[in-house]
């Protein structure tokens, strides 16, 4: 059988792509090594509970179109993104606003918080920071720091903040309204039935196999006139979407990238009704070994019986662990450069999604991403 495209990830950018090219007529198969679709926005119901496999995945944007298409294939709830900081038994606010401050320091009016901010700045002298902590601090001076920003950045990377580049921190939003909406976009919200529900509508009609690895899939050969792509039942693929990670499909022949990972413990509490009262609370002293605890019940303002909570806790990256966040620092920017280089040699490939572009996206830019490739195919 002879199909347009062999998509290589079931997640949100391979699904864009096989939705459009299903609609323009185009034969495609999707496949993923993981045992579900949906990839790292993967959602499944426990105690009735639509619970977040892979962290907590807000959707927010800006773009009217992309909310618009999103809204084709899910009804989504008016959830706000909220997240408050424990430290040391002390509960902030987050993103740093007013809220905040008044907290910290018992500031008022907006004119207070930033005379605090100014005067703390003022007095460490940091004219030209040299890491991530002189960084943070000629940002938002020590208290923040201290309690919200330190701790929280060496779990997440696994190094002393002054082991850092300060690159990492070019900037940290400082707020100066009472308002916790974490994100400015205009649209936000999550999925009423889960985002598995959102992207098994996406693929509807479109063959998909899970459990199945890229390469022990299918073969690429070289012929006179290009590459041939042959799985392993026969069948013929014109062009491959390849949304895993750049450096394994070019078998890590530069070296390999870096990431950061993650480890997920999920607790079923079917006697606690309300464990922490909000979706997402932070863990900002170092000595918690994870960063945050998420209550997934409170993503869809559930009243259920029982809760179902996960730790998340970062994690040192090694080849066979699960790949969440580029480590984008000068070496592995220029590395990747040079990977994209040979991408640019692969024609019969298109690299998408976070993994095969080394880059972090939200979830609507995937999407966005995804949606201009399809629009070059046509």
């Amino acid at each position: 059988m002879q199909y347009d495209y062999l998509i290589v990830g079931a997640g949100l950018f391979g699904a864009v792509f096989a939705r459009e090219m299903t609609d323009q007529g185009r034969k495609v198969l999707v496949i993923d090594r993981r045992d579900h679709i949906a990839g790292n926005i993967y959602t499944r119901s426990v105690m009735d509970i639509q619970v977040h496999e892979y962290g907590a995945h807000i959707f927010h944007t800006s773009d009217r179109d992309i909310w618009n298409y999103v809204n084709r294939f899910a009804e989504f709830n008016h959830y706000i993104n909220s997240p408050v900081a424990y430290y040391k038994g002390e509960v902030f606010n987050l993103p740093f606003n007013m809220n905040t401050f008044h907290k910290m320091w018992g500031v008022v009016t907006p004119e207070q918080a930033k005379a605090r901010i100014a005067e703390q700045i003022a007095g460490l002298g940091i004219v030209k920071p040299r890491n991530l902590e002189e960084q943070a601090l000629s940002l938002v001076g020590p208290d923040v720091y201290q309690k919200l920003v330190k701790g929280y950045t060496e779990k997440q990377w696994g190094r002393d903040c002054r082991e850092l580049p300060a690159f990492i921190i070019k900037r940290l939003p400082l707020r100066f309204v009472y308002d916790n909406n974490y994100f400015n976009d205009r649209y936000q919200g999550i999925p009423v039935d889960g985002y598995t529900a959102m992207v098994s509508k996406m693929l509807a009609g479109v063959e998909i196999r899970t459990g199945v690895s890229y390469r022990e899939f299918a073969d690429e050969r070289r012929t006179e006139d290009g590459t041939e792509i042959v799985d392993r039942q026969g069948n013929r693929y014109r062009k491959v979407v390849y949304t895993g990670m750049l450096d394994e499909y070019f078998d890590y022949r530069l070296g390999h990238l870096e990431y950061r990972s993650l480890r997920f413990e999920t607790e079923e509490m079917p006697d606690c009704d309300n464990y922490q009262g909000n979706a997402v609370v932070n863990y900002t002293e170092r000595e918690v070994p994870y960063t945050r605890i998420i209550e997934h019940k409170h993503f869809n303002f559930g009243t259920q019986k029982g809760t179902v909570i996960t730790r998340e806790y970062p994690a040192e990256w090694r080849q066979g662990d699960e790949p969440y966040y580029p480590v984008n620092d000068d070496r592995n920017d220029a590395l990747c450069a040079e990977y994209r280089k040979l991408a640019e040699e692969t024609p019969h490939v298109i690299f998408g999604g976070r993994l095969g572009q080394y880059r972090y996206y939200d979830m609507d830019k995937v999407i966005a991403a995804a949606l201009q490739a399809a629009a070059k195919e046509c």
